[in-house]
């Protein structure tokens, strides 16, 4: 039953995480081996000798994918990043995947063996087994929902919560390049709506395409991490933008940061098409979300171990709660980070 509009408070007025906050203020755990519930990338469970972590992730036609520009195959494969990518995000290793999947009458079977190939291919290369989900109709179009399990040992887990001060912020990959992608395939499908044979224009800006199409889960650098016996202090993924991810981590951490905007690693193609667009890249990079790098933080004394890894950049440094989440500009001015995230 949907409440009376007197007592009515918006979701647009809590945003997303503000609203999760809100729904699980009043869940406890009750069982011993519980050992995280809501609050971080996945929750963690105490299984003996190390930590099952589990994760659940949902993607609505419409709402996170179009079918007009995605191909199913490509759904597919982004389907297991988004998920496993959360295990990566707690230092963890992805081991297993379920998908369920809701399915309108516009599809065959066909279509379905589509996406599913997808899945399987990305299962391959990250070494998951898919070990069960769910079909049902729908009356909405296509809906997937994939819950993923991995493992970590109990003294390399990584939380949001343990960011400490003069701790270094590093961050793997590049910015904003699949939030430009996304708004190529939009201006792609505005420019040839109605056309019987479209003919995009996507040379070269390739790279942003992948990027939006066929994101990559770091389960590399968590290797390498674990090579180099290096346990991050915090990490998260990026899902949400560098800003919105970041504050996240000084929430659970209970700090403040300081990030520059000339050490932000944005891709010449992101800077191509923001300036084509008459777009900002800064806003892509800090924004756009749905890149799928991780953002970690460790000590002072390990940068050099840190950069010796490669494919990793320090952008910044842990300061003291009270100071809040800043954005340094070249000129030394202080701009307090915001995160516009789902309404």
């Amino acid at each position: 039953m949907i409440m009376d509009d007197k007592k009515r408070t918006e979701i647009s007025q809590l945003g997303e995480f503000g609203l999760i906050d809100k729904l699980t203020a009043d869940f406890k755990n009750g069982n011993a081996h519980t050992k995280l519930g809501v609050g971080d990338d996945a929750a963690v469970i105490d299984a003996g000798r190390g930590l099952l972590l589990l994760s659940t992730d949902l993607l609505l036609e419409g709402i996170d994918f179009d079918l007009t520009y995605f191909p199913l195959k490509h759904l597919g494969f982004k389907a297991v990043v988004v998920a496993i990518s959360d295990i990566l995000a707690m230092n963890g290793t992805p081991e297993q995947l379920t998908l369920s999947i809701g399915v309108s009458a516009k599809f065959g079977v066909e279509d379905l063996q589509q996406l599913y190939d997808g899945v399987r291919v990305a299962c391959e290369e990250y070494g998951v087994d898919l070990v069960g989900g769910d079909t049902s109709a729908s009356v909405t179009g296509l809906t997937l929902s994939m819950t993923a399990v991995g493992r970590v040992e109990k003294r390399r887990v990584a939380y949001r919560s343990g960011a400490k001060l003069n701790d270094l912020i590093c961050i793997t990959g590049d910015l904003g390049a699949a939030y430009m992608g996304l708004h190529l395939l939009e201006r792609e499908k505005r420019a040839f709506e109605g056309h019987a044979n479209p003919q995009p224009k996507f040379e070269g800006y390739e790279y942003l395409l992948r990027r939006q199409l066929k994101p990559v889960a770091r389960l590399d650098i968590i290797e390498a991490l674990r090579a180099a016996d290096i346990v991050p202090t915090s990490m998260i993924d990026l899902s949400d933008g560098l800003a919105s991810d970041l504050l996240q981590i000084c929430k659970s951490s209970k700090c403040g940061a300081r990030i520059y905007l000339n050490r932000l690693p944005i891709s010449r193609e992101t800077y191509a098409l923001a300036e084509e667009l008459h777009a900002d890249p800064v806003v892509a990079a800090l924004n756009g979300g749905a890149d799928y790098e991780l953002l970690f933080t460790v000590p002072l004394a390990m940068q050099e171990q840190v950069m010796a890894l490669g494919g990793i950049d320090v952008i910044g440094h842990i300061t003291a709660e009270s100071t809040g989440a800043m954005l340094v500009t070249p000129d030394g001015s202080d701009i307090a980070l915001t995160a516009p995230g789902f309404k």
